[in-house]
């Protein structure tokens, strides 16, 4: 296909290394298993920065949080970077969002010609973090470690209202342009927020697991003076000697990750289907924003650049691309150029200042010479941190704290900091010098600081008087829906049936 439809189907906080080829055969997803079959799929895949909006922003338009200036939750997507939304639509596409993705200020579109819901999170500067009071914790919007000790079934929750609500309006679209009333080719994004936490799942799912052999991380719990600095200010953050978490409170909360994992197969599944029934054609893709710790080393849900938190499934169902599997590490920001590629679209000129490139080459055999990176620079941190993903290294670094090197082949749970091993001086001095080139720290350390201070100002002022909210408010024109009098009803009777009749 010349112009082929997209489906994107993104999931949040999904542990990547869930994924090792697919889903793993444990895991209840009958429906993302038979979408692996006819997939490529990306075994190394990693986020751009191990956080909602930051990591969301990164994967849209291919750019680092350092290049977007979306460091942390709560900071604004700036409306003159591209995304693959803009690139599809400029070439000719219809595109629209169903569900999340946390961008932030006033422009709630990005490129996006319609949303068809509102998002879960808010869209103003609410959530800043502030390096200039270090430790400080923000009780109303930080994570605790509630989400742990208060895991279980539930039949309606928050999340799963939004998620319901998601999964409607996808089916309900996809029928939609199936009748033909618009003759661009599509790209939908379907995002939802499960499995992010808290844990809470339907009895439907949870009794899916209750034989379960992987309710006990493999790494238990350390003690938090064995923890390395960053991890030490996350279960701060966490809010984690307020809390005696439990074995039971570790098992229920990984039975419920599992079992919305198997939510969202539900999900994907009526979506799938509604387009196989329609007859309609697209590449699909398969991502999650970010991973999430689950328990392993006493660290739960994400920002840091361990496995569980920065590695994320990929899988896309292409004609242009044959199914197998890829063990080379590839980026979430990879994703844009991708879909550009795959729609014939070039993208010369922006394409200096990504830092994401095409995953097709990479596919057909083509050595990928650039690393991976990452970034983060939102709560929990006091200082930005850095990571390289450089065949079986991960090297990170940060102004405060010592660095890290690990061999993931040997190491894949990262418990050996090779940085002071000299029998791996070589390859820290390469991935040191990488980094020097690609960072300069303290540089963007004041870029974040400058950010903060200018969103508490802003924020604090627009919450003084009246006060309009950047949520999206999804436009529902009443009457332009159904049977209206301005309207001829055999003509609505007709457009709106699929498949026509003779």
């Amino acid at each position: 296909m010349k112009h082929p439809n997209i489906l994107i189907l993104m999931v949040d906080q999904l542990n990547g290394t869930l994924f090792p080829d697919g889903p793993a055969d444990w895991l209840h997803v009958p429906n993302l298993s038979r979408l692996a079959k006819r997939s490529v799929r990306f075994a190394n895949t990693y986020t751009a920065s191990p956080l909602c909006a930051p990591g969301r922003a990164s994967f849209m338009s291919g750019r680092l949080p350092s290049r977007t200036g979306v460091y942390d939750n709560a900071a604004e997507f700036p409306s003159d970077t591209p995304t693959f939304a803009h690139h599809l639509r400029r070439a000719g596409y219809q595109t629209s969002l169903c569900g999340k993705m946390h961008f932030v200020g006033p422009d709630q579109l990005h490129g996006f010609e319609e949303r068809l819901t509102t998002d879960i999170y808010p869209a103003d500067f609410g959530w800043t973090p502030d390096y200039r009071k270090p430790g400080e914790r923000i009780d109303w919007w930080y994570h605790n470690m509630g989400s742990v000790t208060g895991a279980g079934i539930a039949e309606i929750s928050n999340q799963m209202e939004y998620d319901d609500e998601v999964g409607y309006n996808a089916v309900r679209k996809i029928y939609d342009l199936a009748r033909g009333q618009d003759e661009r080719p599509w790209c939908l994004t379907v995002s939802f927020t499960h499995p992010h936490d808290p844990y809470l799942a339907r009895k439907k799912y949870w009794d899916l697991y209750s034989d379960c052999e992987h309710l006990l991380p493999v790494v238990p719990a350390m003690a938090y003076e064995d923890h390395d600095p960053h991890s030490r200010r996350i279960f701060d953050a966490n809010d984690w000697r307020n809390f005696d978490i439990s074995e039971d409170d570790i098992r229920r909360s990984r039975r419920a990750y599992f079992a919305n994992i198997s939510y969202l197969d539900d999900k994907i599944g009526q979506i799938l289907e509604t387009l196989d029934d329609t007859g309609q054609e697209a590449t699909i893709l398969f991502v999650s924003d970010h991973g999430d710790m689950l328990g392993e080393r006493g660290l739960w849900f994400k920002m840091c650049f361990y496995e569980g938190s920065s590695r994320v499934p990929l899988m896309i169902a292409s004609p242009e691309l044959p199914e197998g599997k890829i063990d080379v590490p590839v980026s979430t920001m990879d994703v844009a150029p991708t879909l550009c590629e795959l729609a014939g679209i070039n993208l010369e000129e922006v394409s200096p200042w990504t830092d994401g490139e095409s995953l097709v080459a990479t596919v057909q055999g083509a050595e990928r010479h650039n690393p991976v990176l990452m970034e983060y620079a939102a709560e929990a941190s006091n200082a930005p941190l850095v990571s390289i993903r450089s065949g079986k290294y991960k090297y990170n670094r940060c102004a405060l704290d010592p660095e890290q090197l690990f061999d993931l082949d040997a190491d894949p749970h990262e418990l050996v900091n090779l940085a002071e091993d000299p029998a791996h001086v070589e390859s820290l001095t390469e991935l040191r010098n990488q980094a020097d080139a690609r960072w300069d720290l303290e540089k963007f350390d004041a870029e974040v600081r400058d950010s903060q201070a200018r969103r508490w100002v802003v924020y604090e002022a627009l919450r003084n008087g009246a006060y309009y909210p950047w949520d999206y408010q999804p436009l529902q024109k009443a009457s332009e829906r159904y049977m209206r009098n301005h309207m001829d009803l055999n003509v609505v009777e007709d457009r709106q049936r699929f498949p026509r009749g003779d």
